[in-house]
């Protein structure tokens, strides 16, 4: 039986691919018009070619800002993916607790990303934060402000406290979709919980495990409000991520022709990692 194909059903879709050009492709082409220009100011512009580009390439302030973001992103993920995991393995499935959980893990994710920043820039503060003073209270000598180690800590622990609640959320997802049949099976075979975790609900988590990899790594590796607002990039350029210095390098500095080649290549080195993530992933999943 032939199948009947109905091409009017694109024009359903013809609002949202308008829109998506006009907020995303648009725009894109302006950044990678910028990137082959130079300009001296009054809006006049000359040819460049690949000069951005090359000079990006080869300077060492993108470089330490791209190990600081691989740096982070690497941490996130240790901490993150498991924590998550082993938070929704903990919470109820039936009964009461399970919305008062959900609404729970779903707060933190609530709260604008510079709202964020703000709460943990004035938290940490060691003369009227609740966590610096306390730390201090108790003899640790911690600032955020002065002590680059300080100011990483407080930078992953926000992130941590913000998103590992998205992880929770979708690895609980995936538990609660199991039948109950697996576990009463394992049950009657005397299987341990470690072994209901590795041969059941961890293979049962792996789409939902690649969708939260690839959402943490993209959200970390494009990290830009909550750093910035807390410690501004510094001290120094400590917590100087590739965002935070593309920025300065646009508005601050007003290079836009080397700040859009930066955004290009960052927008590129994005998509390849994340395409690594996806095709490593799938390919376990498949070969499990």
């Amino acid at each position: 039986m032939d199948r009947t194909w109905n091409n009017k059903a694109w024009f359903m879709v013809l609002p949202v691919l308008l829109l998506v050009a006009f907020s995303a492709v648009i725009p894109l082409m302006t950044v990678v018009n910028y990137s082959v220009q130079d300009t001296f100011g009054n809006n006049v512009f000359f040819w460049a070619g690949s000069e951005w580009f090359e000079e990006i390439l080869h300077s060492d302030r993108f470089w330490e800002a791209m190990g600081r973001n691989l740096v982070f992103s690497a941490i996130i993920l240790v901490i993150e993916i498991p924590l998550g995991i082993f938070i929704a393995l903990n919470m109820p499935k039936k009964g009461w607790g399970v919305p008062v959980c959900l609404v729970l893990m779903a707060l933190p994710l609530l709260i604008p990303w510079n709202v964020v920043g703000t709460i943990w820039q004035v938290f940490g503060r060691v003369d009227i934060g609740l966590l610096g003073y306390s730390l201090r209270a108790l003899g640790f000598n911690y600032n955020y402000v002065n002590d680059p180690f300080d100011a990483w800590i407080t930078v992953i622990v926000m992130d941590v406290w913000h998103w590992t609640s998205l992880v929770v959320l979708l690895c609980y997802a995936g538990l609660v979709s199991i039948p109950d049949a697996y576990y009463q099976a394992a049950k009657i075979d005397g299987a341990s919980r470690w072994a209901i975790f590795r041969y059941i609900q961890l293979p049962k988590m792996n789409r939902v495990l690649l969708i939260a990899v690839l959402l943490r790594f993209m959200d970390s590796f494009m990290i830009y409000t909550e750093p910035f607002v807390v410690t501004g990039g510094g001290p120094g350029n400590t917590t100087t991520f590739l965002s935070i210095d593309l920025v300065k390098l646009a508005i601050g500095e007003f290079n836009l022709g080397e700040a859009a080649a930066m955004s290009i290549v960052y927008f590129l080195i994005i998509m390849l990692l994340s395409w690594v993530f996806y095709t490593v992933m799938t390919a376990y999943d498949a070969e499990r």
